[in-house]
Formats: structure tokens, C-alpha cells, sequence
């Protein structure tokens, strides 16, 4: 059976090119219109996908074909679209750039295997006839990919929309479809790694309808949605059989695996979540920031964010600093990524100031300018850890503007970069007792023994009894 989903995938000529605006005004004109909604990104972004939830009103989900592959993409799409309504893919960089030269793993490359229609965003500063032979050669070198029209952003005009325009429709034999003057709003502002996160500040309560108004005052949303609707049906995903747990089996067989959320700490893929929950976690949500005790837990995971622009506050609550430095020295499982690595540390050394943070690793971490590792990231875990089996490949990506001090005390560590940076030299995965920490960002439909193996973890940690002999 086929199912319709309608859907677009919005893709940019570079980045920057406003993809993000333009995504988040379709998604709330869609739901002022009253149509259902479900918001993807393209790629590893933690941000742009938080915007997209922020925008639809349910969690975006990330497509990455480098991280879990086509079929899992695929089935991922196909599992959280809304049947009738608007999915909208938002694309990463420009439509053709991927990891190579032949644009593998491009936007391009899942407008192909989802079957979506384009939705392309430009923006024709300081151009105008130009605009138009970028178009004409993303159409010779995307021949298979359907371009169904082009949103102008960052326009200076009523004559530059007009010129860009008719160029654009009559060399590259695209419809225009809409043409949005620049807008500066202080909630669209960028920071090093994009867009600040919608949880480090409130958006503006208007900030949805001034979005909405801004794609319905300048786009032709009645032919977008027709673009959509007009996408070809999709198989329809299987359903998983339901696997029936009486509720005593239930609770007894769970572990409560505690993670950090809050403002400084925001990067979870919501697979990730969703899997430590499948593999028998109940999930405790902890804030770094205002917390002064931990609850009875397991296990501990800290995913990324950050952590570096909250320092005042994450170095004044020693409390949870020295709950967390019992707990690991007791052997509790901590599984931390990358912002979750730099609050294990001793210090952060930022430009004018150093930084006390937890102190559970010997090492101390220093803020650059400039990213230290970006891109996506693939190790072979090489010794022994509290998560992984020796010879398990692991795929993710990085992205941080940290490094490792030098002269820091040495440090064990289970993973081989093959891809990458890691924490230099080659390594990454930093191991002491129970506690495993890196740069690397993992997604477990990708890295899919990573969930069971937390967990193992945590279930070991509660038989030991170590979880019931605790301080505060």
C-alpha cells in the first residue's frame, strides 16, 4: 500500500542561503492554515532540527544517509510524515555539496531517495541575471531531481525581484514562487555552530505569526502545497508488532538512566532517546544548571550543547560537581559526548577567564575561535570501555570549537579516529572506571548497539548495589 505524504524538500544554493526562514514560515503558515505538520533535517544539525520542532509542534527528526544509512532514511521518513498535510525536509548547505565531489550524501541525493520535490531558496545578493545561471546548472547537474520552484531570499527590491525574476524563469525555466526581503530579527541570530537554540531564550510569542505572515505576504503558498500534495505516493512503513510487558515485568526490568536537560544541554537526537527507552531505560531528565542532587540513577548520559556559554552557572552549582565525581569514582556508568566531555573536565579555559567544571576527568578543556574538529567522524573501538565490544565500528560526526589542553595528565581511551579529529592524535573515547567520554555525536540508527550497551551498563551498576549506597 502507497500513502500520498505530501512533502517538499527545501534545499539552498549555499549555506546561509536562509533555508531555515524559509522552513520555519511554511511550517507555521501550514498550521495557521490548519494543516498537520512534521519537520525533517537533512544531516547531523542539532539546531536547525530544534527550530523544526519548535515550528511544527512535534519532534523533527534527522535524515542522515552517512550516519544510518538509506534504508534506515528512508523508513525513518516514511514512519513520522503525517499522512495528509505538509512534511517538509529542510536541506543542509547547497543542494549538490556532500562529501565528495560527486555529492554523496547530498540534499540532492535525498530529494532522490524520498522522491521530493524542491523547493529551492536563493539568494540573489548583489546579483541578478546571474541567479539565474545558478539555477540552470543545478538543474544540468541534478537532471534526476525535480526543482519545482524557487523562493528568492534577501531581495533589495521591488526592480531586483522583478529582474531576478524573469531571468530565472526564462533561462532556467523554473517558477519563482516567491521573493522575501531581508529581515533582522535579534531570536534569528547565528552563533559559531548556527542559529542560538530555541531553549537558551523564549521565542517571542509572535515569533511563529510574523514568520507565518512573512511566507504568506511574499511566497505563493497555495502553489507550494499544491507542489506538495503532488509528490509521489511512498510504500507505507510496516508496523512494528507491539511487544505486551505486564506493568510489575515492566518497572522491575528498568533501569533509570538519568541525562541532562536543560539550556547548556540540548543536543539528543530523539531516536536516541526513544531507543534507550526501547532497550528498558526509563529516562530521568537532570538539570547541570539548577539541580543540586541527583535522583537514584543508573546510569548517566550527557549529550552535547553549550556548555561554555553557561559557565557562570554551571561552575556555581559544585553540589552537582561533587555528586557527580562520587558517583563515577562508585563505577556509575556516564556516557558523555562532546559538551557533555567538556563538563567532566577540570576546567574550561576560555579566552579571558579559566573555568572550574565537574572534575571527573584529568584534563582541562580550551575554548578556539576556530572549530578544532567538524564533519562526520568514524572510529573503531579498539579497548576495553564500559559500552562497546572491541571491533565495533562506530560512525557520527563533530563539531566542536574545543580541544584538549596540552600537557594534561594521560588519559585512557577506546577509540581509533579512522575519520576525523576525536580528542587528537588519532584517539578519542576517553575511559576512566565506568565513565566513557568523546567529541563524537552518535545516532543509534546508526550506531545501534549503543542504547543496549548504556543499558547493560546501568543494569550491571544496579546489581553491583552501588546505587543504593549513595550520599545525598
Amino acid at each position: 500500500m502507497k500513502r500520498p505524504l505530501p512533502r517538499i524538500l527545501v534545499a539552498g544554493t549555499s549555506g546561509d542561503s536562509g533555508k531555515t526562514v524559509i522552513s520555519l514560515g511554511l511550517l507555521a503558515a501550514a498550521r495557521r492554515e490548519g494543516l498537520p505538520t512534521a519537520a525533517f533535517k537533512k544531516g547531523p544539525d542539532f539546531i536547525d532540527a530544534a527550530w523544526l520542532s519548535w515550528a511544527s509542534g512535534r519532534p523533527a527528526r534527522n535524515l542522515d544517509t552517512f550516519m544510518v544509512g538509506r534504508d534506515e532514511v528512508a523508513r525513518s521518513f516514511r514512519r513520522h510524515a503525517v499522512p495528509e498535510g505538509l512534511n517538509l525536509i529542510e536541506g543542509n548547505r547547497g543542494l549538490l555539496d556532500g562529501v565528495d565531489a560527486a555529492g554523496s550524501h547530498s540534499s540532492a541525493s535525498l530529494a532522490r531517495l524520498t522522491r521530493s520535490p524542491v523547493l529551492l531558496v536563493l539568494s540573489p545578493v548583489k546579483v541578478t541575471a546571474t541567479a539565474a545561471a545558478t539555477v540552470v546548472g543545478l538543474r544540468k547537474l541534478a537532471s534526476d531531481v525535480t526543482i519545482a520552484g524557487v523562493i528568492l531570499n534577501q531581495v533589495a527590491g521591488e526592480r531586483h525581484r522583478s529582474v531576478v525574476t524573469q531571468a530565472i524563469e526564462e533561462h532556467a525555466q523554473v517558477t519563482v514562487l516567491g521573493a522575501v526581503p531581508r529581515i533582522d530579527d535579534p531570536l534569528l541570530t547565528s552563533r559559531h555552530l548556527g542559529l542560538i537554540p530555541p531553549a537558551e531564550h523564549e521565542p517571542a510569542a509572535d515569533l511563529r505569526r510574523r514568520l507565518a505572515q512573512l511566507v504568506t505576504d511574499h511566497c505563493d503558498l497555495a502553489r507550494i502545497w499544491e507542489i506538495a500534495r503532488g509528490a509521489q505516493p511512498l510504500a507505507q512503513e510496516p508496523a512494528t508488532p507491539e511487544v505486551k510487558t505486564r506493568p510489575a515485568e515492566a518497572s522491575a526490568a528498568r533501569v533509570k538512566i538519568g541525562y541532562f536537560s536543560d539550556s547548556a544541554f540540548t543536543f539528543y537526537y530523539v531516536e536516541n532517546l526513544e531507543a534507550l527507552r526501547a532497550a528498558g531505560a526509563e529516562l530521568i531528565a537532570i538539570s547541570a544548571l539548577s539541580d543540586t542532587r541527583f535522583p537514584e540513577i543508573d546510569a548517566l548520559y550527557i549529550g552535547g550543547g553549550f556548555p561554555e556559554t553557561h559557565t557562570a552557572q554551571l561552575a556555581d552549582n559544585r553540589e552537582l560537581h561533587a555528586g557527580v565525581k562520587r558517583l563515577a569514582a562508585a563505577g556509575l556508568p556516564i556516557y558523555a559526548e562532546c559538551g557533555g566531555l567538556m563538563y567532566l573536565a577540570r576546567r574550561l579555559e576560555l579566552e579571558d577567564r579559566e573555568v572550574a567544571l565537574a572534575g571527573v576527568l584529568p584534563i582541562t578543556v580550551k575554548m578556539h575561535r576556530r572549530p578544532q574538529g567538524h564533519g562526520y567522524a568514524r572510529v573503531t573501538v579498539d579497548r576495553p570501555n564500559p559500552i562497546f565490544a572491541i571491533g565495533t565500528e562506530l560512525v557520527g560526526h563533530e563539531f566542536h570549537y574545543s580541544n584538549l589542553a596540552p600537557n594534561h595528565e594521560a588519559v585512557e581511551t577506546a577509540y581509533a579516529v579512522t575519520r576525523g579529529t576525536g580528542i587528537g592524535a588519532g584517539r578519542d573515547g576517553i575511559v576512566q572506571n565506568q565513565v566513557l567520554a568523546s567529541y563524537l555525536h552518535l545516532h543509534a540508527s546508526g550506531s545501534v548497539t549503543w542504547a543496549a550497551g548504556l543499558v547493560a551498563a546501568a543494569r550491571r551498576y544496579r546489581r553491583s548495589g552501588a546505587n543504593t549506597d549513595r550520599e545525598g
